[in-house]
């Protein structure tokens, strides 16, 4: 498939792609069909742009080593919905706060893509929201080792998202070739930084990736 035309992806062709959505299909994950069969819970991610001069980019964290959950893992700022929410936007802003730092001043909303399930069964509503360049950033220690941006341009080009399997028993690699009712399938978009620091986006956060390239190469 075509990568997104680099040209494309400024802040207001992206605000014209979400006020008049095409007709797109979001790509189904294998989370989705396993997660299903759990009582899902509510939960929303900021998928964060900020238009830099070197081109937009996609704003990402990484979650401390020393967390129950995903440990280490890139993910975007969010979490589980709370009791006052009033709505997935409502969620998505406020943990960005809590996780980052970053005020619902700062985030212009452009709008939310279809419900991700992850396989742990929360129903993720992923909301895409313009960040101001200047707005101020303080990372939760506790949660967020890291807060890193990633150039849009790579992630909208599709040679970068890397189908993997994997063994659900043993943790490794699995060729695709050989019979194994225990492969699990994932997209992963590993990112090596200008100053050398490689990242590996992976699972949950890279399959709605994988849905805002589908969304924006409609």
């Amino acid at each position: 498939m075509p990568a997104v035309d680099p040209a494309l992806l400024q802040t207001h062709w992206l605000r014209s792609r979400f006020a008049q959505t095409p007709s797109w299909r979001p790509e189904v994950f294998e989370d989705d069909r396993i997660g299903q069969r759990a009582i899902l819970r509510d939960a929303s991610v900021l998928i964060p742009l900020i238009a830099r001069p070197k081109g937009m980019q996609l704003l990402l964290t990484r979650r401390t080593a020393n967390l129950h959950v995903h440990p280490g893992q890139i993910s975007f700022p969010g979490g589980s919905r709370d009791a006052g929410d009033t709505s997935a936007l409502h969620t998505a802003l406020r943990e960005a706060e809590e996780e980052i730092g970053l005020q619902s001043a700062w985030v212009e909303p452009l709008g939310s893509m279809p419900t991700y399930v992850t396989i742990t069964g929360y129903a993720v509503t992923p909301v895409v929201g313009m960040v101001d360049p200047r707005a101020p950033l303080h990372a939760q220690a506790s949660e967020v080792a890291e807060v890193f941006e990633v150039p849009l341009a790579f992630l909208m080009n599709p040679a970068h998202h890397e189908l993997r399997t994997w063994d659900a028993h043993t943790g490794l690699g699995t060729p695709p070739t050989l019979p194994n009712p225990g492969r699990r399938s994932f997209y992963a978009m590993p990112w090596t930084s200008p100053d050398g620091q490689r990242y590996f986006i992976w699972g949950a956060t890279a399959a709605m990736i994988r849905n805002l390239y589908r969304l924006l190469i409609a």
